[in-house]
């Protein structure tokens, strides 16, 4: 009963296998997968897998990298597509420090009108955030200034999740207070991922999502490999010794918070 709240299913990385890597993941457990779009082709084909397949989901929006695509037409394109009924979230959205793609006033331009959009359309959002580097935190706490200036927009009960979370102490619970959920990927597996693992302890369990970022951020012990959905799993046992609790139990309440935030129709 596992959920892999975040994969990027339509990247050609996967082209020449992706129905072995779906029938992988369905033998792993995995029960649903969110595939969230970065730019508007992208969001088209991730809608395009949630049609063909049952357990796939999709999420539409602008990457932080790919601002610079943002036009006139560009919001209307995104409210068109986020009516399509497997379509359960507004993402990947947010800010991107690291690699710098876009001028950072315009990143955050980009990422309030989709999170002004999400509002609207009473769907929950889907954030990134990289800084540049562990020491300069600037992308998270703009990213988590515009989350709290935003709140009131968001559904009350799920206003969305910080994806592949790498925050400290103090901005976990930021975002925590802010109602959003805490989605955990492969680098908590790693060996170094001690603080991150500390900060993984300090999330209630009913407030954590499991994620691969697929092809990206392969867990252990399968790092340097391509990342896929049934990788997902590597990340559940981890939380399991975090928390010191048994692997169903990881399992099912991680999936029945991703339930709650994305209201899985079936």
């Amino acid at each position: 009963m596992l959920t892999d709240t975040h994969c990027h299913l339509y990247f050609d990385s996967y082209d020449e296998d992706r129905a072995a890597v779906l029938a992988r993941a369905w033998e792993a457990g995995v029960e649903r997968i969110l595939v969230p779009g970065i730019d508007l082709e992208s969001s088209r084909a991730a809608i395009a897998l949630a049609e063909e397949f049952p357990q796939v989901y999709a999420a539409v929006g602008i990457h932080p990298n790919s601002a610079t695509t943002w036009d006139t037409a560009t919001l209307d394109a995104l409210t068109q597509l986020a009516a399509h009924p497997k379509v359960v979230a507004i993402g990947e959205i947010g800010l991107d420090y690291y690699r710098d793609r876009a001028p950072r006033d315009l990143q955050r331009q980009v990422f309030r009108e989709q999170v002004s959009l999400a509002g609207r359309l009473k769907l929950p959002i889907v954030v990134h955030t990289r800084n540049q580097s562990p020491e300069q935190r600037a992308c998270l706490q703009d990213a988590l200034q515009i989350l709290v200036e935003f709140r009131s927009l968001l559904p009350i009960e799920r206003p969305g999740v910080v994806h592949s979370f790498s925050g400290n102490q103090a901005e976990t619970q930021r975002a925590l207070e802010a109602g959003f959920y805490i989605g955990c990927t492969g680098p908590v597996t790693f060996k170094s991922a001690h603080e991150l693992r500390r900060v993984v302890a300090s999330v209630p369990l009913d407030r954590l999502l499991i994620e691969t970022d697929g092809p990206f951020l392969t867990p252990r012990p399968y790092r340097g490999k391509r990342n896929e959905p049934a990788f997902v799993a590597y990340v559940a046992e981890k939380i399991g010794q975090i928390f010191d609790t048994p692997l169903d139990e990881i399992n099912q309440a991680t999936a029945a918070n991703a339930r709650r935030l994305f209201q899985w129709s079936n």
